[in-house]
This record gives C-alpha cells, structure tokens and sequence, in this order.
C-alpha cells in the first residue's frame, strides 16, 4: 500500500515532507536494516534513523515522492507494515545529512525486559485525551525532559523533570510511584513527543505493578494535528528533535530557535537575555562553555552566514554538543 500523504493546508505546499516514524519489530540483522534504509533514503531524504533488535525510530525529510518511496519500503519489511506515523512540512530542509545509527534501544530507556510489543498501556486517541486527562482520578506524566517541557506542556500534567528517558524509570520508583498511593489507585496518563517512549514508559509502569495504564495515541504530535486549538488543552509549542526546533497546532514551525552551543531550545524571550548570542550560547551554556569554545562557535556561525548567503549546506552546523539527548 503506497503512503498517503496528508493535503497541504496553504495553496503552495512547503517544499519538503518530514516523516517522524517508528515501530517496535524484531530485527535480527541490524546491520542489513542499516544498509537498507540508506539505499531507500538515498540522496534526496535527509534525517537520522536509529535501528535496534527492538525496531526502528527517528524523524527524515525530502521530497514529497521521495518520502513516499521510504515509507512505502519500510512498511514492505517483515513486522513494520504497521508503521507509526506522523506527517508534517518545512519550508527548508531541517537536516543536514542522512544517518542511520545502530543502538540496544530505539529509546533509551536502560531497563531490561520491558516489551513495548507485547506489554504497553492501552492507547487513547486524540479525540478522548480531553476527557481522560480532565478526570480528577486521573494522574498525568509527562515522559519527556527538561529542556522539552520548557517549550510546551498540558495543563495539569506532572513534569518528573529529567535530563534523560534512562531517568525515568528511576524516578518513578522513587517519587512517582507515591502519586499513586491512595486508597482507590488513579488512572495514570501519560505522554510525549510522538509515542514512543510511551510505549515504553507505559510497559515499565505494567511491569512495576500498575494497571490502569493509557498513553496518548501518536504522541503530542497527531494530538496538534488532529485537535482543534479552541479545544485544545496543550499549553505552547512541542520540541522537535530536528532544525524547525519546535510546532504548535496544525504542525506550524514556532517562534523556538536553537542555541548552537549546548543544541537546547531558546524561546523569544530568552534571545533577550545578554547573555544569548547567536550561534555561540545561551543563558544555558554560557558560563559552561570556555572563551576558546565561544570563538569557536562563533567563527561556525560566521561561515554558517557565508554559506548561506552562497546557498549551500554547511556541514559544521550541528555541533557535537547535546549529542546525548534523547529523541522520539
């Protein structure tokens, strides 16, 4: 079955279709997966896959007929016909190469035997998270970090705050857990980016012992493409792991930039700090990083404008900084 690709919504659709995907499948021969999907990608599609045993996730873009090639020939691999998607536009390309990395996990998580196939919480559609998340015997957790839940979040949820998914778990042990203490347990309802650390998150809270368990079907994403803004609980914009930075309803680019020194979200206001400067730090990183490091962010951006004054691609322009964060 040939993808289908949603329908612009302005009269000249942006010239590039990002694709943020994944599915939990058994993958024997990583390997072999790898060099199957660069050949699919191939030089149109840019972006970042991660390959696992445990199945596939990441974010590319391209060409609308390019995308279509790639996820048409994922779906045809054994186990990924039913592949999560989720479709949205960018005006220029939001990456600036083709990686396929091979990892234990398609999101680190750290915790053995946790099968997000067989074992996840029961999926709640975008049209009924409303209702679920509004109930007072409710709990709501957001899975995602820090740096995240500083663009974006819904009303009421519970921000665990870590710096990593690996995290997680211990924090629930920890501290989570005690919100579900009472006399009569709570559902528990819990989100991030595009699902797929809620496949996880919600199989750990299963093997831990709850089991009134829901996560928001195809993430925070497909809830800001599906629901309406007047009716809509989400607060801000939702972190992308790619050079858009971050989305607001109906998927439209935000007002977020990226600091290219330590590669975090910095909003409107926080480019008003002194202490921002574009391309070299934030008020994040600045007192973090060393004079050395700030000329040499500097001197990046620097050739970053010359290149893009030529029109091309400068390959420099994503630093090894913030390399560790974890992505849907």
């Amino acid at each position: 079955m040939t993808a289908e690709l949603p329908e612009p919504d302005a009269p000249e659709p942006a010239p590039f279709v990002v694709a943020a995907l994944y599915r939990f499948a058994p993958v024997a021969d990583r390997e072999a997966m790898k060099s199957r999907l660069l050949d699919l990608c191939g030089e149109a599609v840019r972006g970042t896959l991660l390959v696992a045993h445990e199945g596939i996730n990441g974010t590319i873009a391209g060409p609308a007929a390019d995308i279509v090639r790639v996820v048409d020939g994922v779906r045809a691999m054994p186990g990924f016909d039913r592949l999560e998607l989720k479709y949205s536009t960018a005006g220029t390309m939001p990456f600036y190469r083709m990686k396929v990395r091979l990892k234990a996990e398609i999101v680190t998580m750290g915790v053995t035997g946790i099968d997000p196939l067989r074992d996840a919480g029961t999926y709640v559609a975008p049209q009924d998270w409303n209702a679920l998340i509004s109930d007072p015997d409710t709990v709501v957790i957001d899975t995602r970090n820090d740096y995240e839940v500083d663009v974006g979040i819904f009303e009421g949820a519970i921000q665990p705050v870590t710096r990593t998914f690996r995290d997680f778990p211990g924090w629930f042990r920890t501290e989570g857990r005690a919100l579900l203490d009472r006399p009569n347990p709570p559902k528990v309802a819990m989100y991030c980016t595009g699902g797929i650390r809620c496949e996880k998150a919600t199989a750990f809270l299963k093997s831990e012992g709850v089991d009134q368990v829901y996560h928001l079907e195809g993430g925070i994403l497909k809830y800001l493409e599906t629901i309406p803004e007047a009716e809509s609980l989400w607060r801000g914009d939702c972190f992308v792991f790619d050079e858009r930075v971050a989305v607001g309803h109906g998927l439209k680019q935000g007002d977020h930039s990226l600091c290219r020194g330590c590669r975090m979200p910095v909003s409107p206001e926080g480019r008003l700090s002194p202490l921002y400067v574009e391309g070299v730090c934030c008020d994040r990183c600045h007192d973090a990083r060393s004079e050395a490091q700030r000329q040499g962010y500097a001197e990046r951006q620097k050739q970053m404008e010359i290149a893009a004054r030529r029109g091309v691609d400068h390959v420099g322009a994503t630093p090894s900084a913030g390399k560790g964060r974890d992505a849907d």
